[in-house]
């Protein structure tokens, strides 16, 4: 699934970046103007901001994406970090083209990606692990920004079926380079074959800042590069 992440990807950083500057706009600086929908829920210590600029979008669509949130948010944020932000905002509209995108605690999704994929709600189930990473940029290993969010995606998913989501299997050529499902696929393995908590250790690690390659044989007794050698050998999950 293609998605550019402002704050955890070089690419999606200078994509969002060269598009701030053609819309001379904030990232959480959104266009109120003409038809959209805005409405503040709290519940538990949490604020989901919810703004639908698409007036052609389901409300079922739309209870689905905040289902998510209720459901999902507050897990991750107990489990990876409690210092999240505690107030979302949520945007549907044609601000982003793509599927979506976060920066801080502001999440864009592109209008266009849900009316052909009305099921893809646990796509905000990505965006939403983005909000409780908030690395500080850049990170040493951009690919585990995207794989960690889809491993959430994996981990707290509320119907990833309905949308045809999955883990693709192993197949030659693959490295953890390719982030997204693949680097995910390769987090899950890791955590059934070698540390029950190391997505959870390495996550901690890119928050404050301190992540280095060697954190791995600190957590595992191998390199990363030996690591993905396992996996190829063995990559059953």
């Amino acid at each position: 699934m293609k998605k550019l992440i402002f704050y955890v990807a070089i690419l999606g950083l200078v994509t969002v970046r060269q598009s701030f500057a053609q819309s001379q706009r904030a990232w959480e600086d959104i266009d109120l103007s003409g038809f959209h929908q805005c409405d503040t829920t709290h519940q538990k210590g949490y604020t989901l901001i919810f703004i639908n600029k698409d007036p052609k979008l389901k409300p079922q669509t739309i209870a689905d994406l905040k289902s998510v949130f209720w459901k999902v948010y507050p897990q991750q944020v107990k489990r990876f970090n409690k210092q999240s932000a505690k107030t979302v905002t949520v945007m549907v509209g044609n601000e982003y083209k793509g599927v979506g995108a976060t920066w801080k605690s502001v999440v864009k999704i592109d209008q266009d990606w849900l009316a052909n994929n009305p099921t893809d709600f646990d796509l905000l189930t990505h965006e939403l692990m983005h909000v409780v990473q908030n690395y500080p940029y850049p990170i040493p290993d951009p690919w585990l920004t995207d794989s960690i969010a889809d491993y959430a995606r994996y981990t707290f998913g509320v119907d990833n079926g309905r949308a045809g989501w999955n883990l693709p299997p192993y197949s030659a050529g693959q490295s953890y380079n390719h982030t997204y499902r693949i680097g995910a696929r390769f987090l899950v393995w890791l955590e059934k074959h070698k540390r029950k908590d190391i997505v959870d250790r390495v996550n901690q690690a890119l928050y404050q800042g301190v992540y280095t390659k060697e954190l791995w044989p600190k957590l595992t007794g191998n390199t990363l590069d030996e690591l993905w050698s396992a996996y190829v050998a063995n990559p059953m999950i």
